[in-house]
């Protein structure tokens, strides 16, 4: 396009360009001295001139070396022949199967849905997850966040969701995750099944840290292109903390102050531009999973704050219920779907609400019982929680290879439902 400047300065991930006037966002191309090419993004300007960060590594780049402008926006190509795949930040294949087809460009970074073009959500969406399903009830278009620590099954519910869903197209997006564990997500976690249907995108811990923003944005971009074709889309997106600590390192290297403990203004403004992306409109939907890892399992850190606000919901896996071999570790007093309430019918939201509540009681004796000193007879509601423990265990457990259905999650609900008024009943004829 013509513009072009020199390499003045190079400060840990940031590069300075003379002579070089590009908008914020831009991508340039940097033509080093042994003559290899290598992409940067405009971050932001200084006294040094305009502040590039490398999609690679800075080693290699010299005072002087030649920096032009490549373009004002950031596209990818999108077509069908997705499906199946697995690509990079840039929506190029990865997977070695040979190269993609594609009939369109779309770009990474779209102005949320406004408003009044939102379409309310009223029409669930099944996840095969049968605690999901019947208590945690998630609609077309809703947006729920996964909150967990390290090592409490994640990923593996993750695979779960996109093997066993009920919506047209899976869109993955694998942020910041370890390299050995792409593999193993692909293959165990997601399966053949559920590849066969997803568009899987990567960018791993080693990619520096506007690789892995742009897979946040490319997994986005890829969903909103088959949204707009008329489907039902599901975005999972692991993590959105990795992916918020790659947008704290651009903002640091460019200048930002730290504002609430170590991350800067920019990261709390991108997460809610990325995350109303997702959503319904007149034509499909964009159903999306993030997952929070919680450092040190505190689910009040920042970005799980400002995520909370956000999303729609949130499914807490809880590691108190992991080392007890209980999976999915799902926290089903801590989870909630705000939307549920919409989506199904009165009868299973009483029923919801029970299952709940018993869990509850259960934990407040918990201590109690498995000490033998709980007495039973005075209060009802415990000795209920206390005599449907083990079926309500059961029914929120899911083994890695179970199918749940949406309909059989709701009939199993409903006879356990039954089987609650039931003891009810006993305990009140005695």
């Amino acid at each position: 396009m013509g513009l072009t400047g020199r390499i003045s300065a190079v400060t840990g991930l940031i590069a300075a360009a003379e002579g070089l006037s590009c908008p914020v966002g831009a991508r340039c191309r940097i033509r080093s001295s042994t003559g290899a090419d290598s992409l940067a993004e405009v971050v932001g300007f200084s006294d040094h001139g305009t502040l590039l960060m490398p999609l690679g590594e800075t080693v290699g780049l010299s005072r002087g070396d030649r920096v032009s402008l490549d373009s004002t926006t950031w596209q990818i190509a999108v077509g069908p022949a997705m499906l199946g795949r697995v690509v990079d930040a840039f929506a190029r294949p990865i997977d070695g199967v040979g190269p993609m087809p594609t009939v369109d460009h779309q770009p990474i970074a779209r102005e949320p849905l406004p408003a009044m073009r939102r379409q309310r959500v009223l029409q669930p969406i099944a996840t095969g997850i049968r605690p999901i399903d019947a208590v945690l009830t998630v609609g077309l278009g809703q947006r729920m966040g996964i909150f967990s620590g390290p090592g409490l099954g994640k990923s593996v519910l993750m695979g779960m969701i996109a093997r066993y869903t009920s919506a047209d197209v899976v869109v993955v997006g694998l942020v910041g995750e370890r390299g050995r564990e792409v593999k193993d997500f692909l293959e165990k976690d997601l399966g053949q099944q559920g590849l066969a249907k997803s568009v899987v995108v990567v960018s791993t811990s080693d990619a520096p840290p506007l690789m892995r923003l742009r897979a946040g944005l490319t997994a986005t971009a890829i969903a909103e292109y088959f949204r707009d074709q008329g489907l039902n889309v599901l975005l999972l997106m692991d993590s959105l903390t990795r992916l918020a600590t790659a947008q704290r390192q651009i903002g640091l290297a460019a200048g930002e102050p730290p504002a609430t403990k170590g991350f800067p203004p920019s990261v709390f403004s991108m997460l809610p531009v990325l995350l109303e992306r997702a959503g319904r409109t007149e034509s499909g939907s964009i159903t999306a999973f993030y997952t929070v890892l919680a450092e040190g399992d505190d689910t009040t850190e920042p970005i799980s704050d400002a995520v909370r606000a956000i999303l729609d919901g949130h499914i807490m896996l809880s590691r108190k219920i992991a080392q007890r071999g209980h999976y999915p570790a799902i926290d089903i007093c801590d989870s909630i779907s705000r939307l549920s309430v919409d989506l199904v019918d009165e009868e299973q939201t009483r029923a919801a609400r029970k299952i709940v509540q018993l869990v509850a009681v259960f934990r407040e004796i918990e201590d109690l019982v498995n000490i033998g000193a709980y007495v039973a007879g005075a209060n009802v509601d415990q000795d209920v929680a206390v005599a449907m423990r083990d079926p309500i265990d059961q029914f929120l457990r899911q083994g890695i290879d179970e199918d749940s259905r949406f309909s059989t999650a709701k009939v199993s609900l409903l006879e356990l439902y039954r089987r609650i008024e039931n003891e009810y009943r006993k305990r009140a004829k005695k």
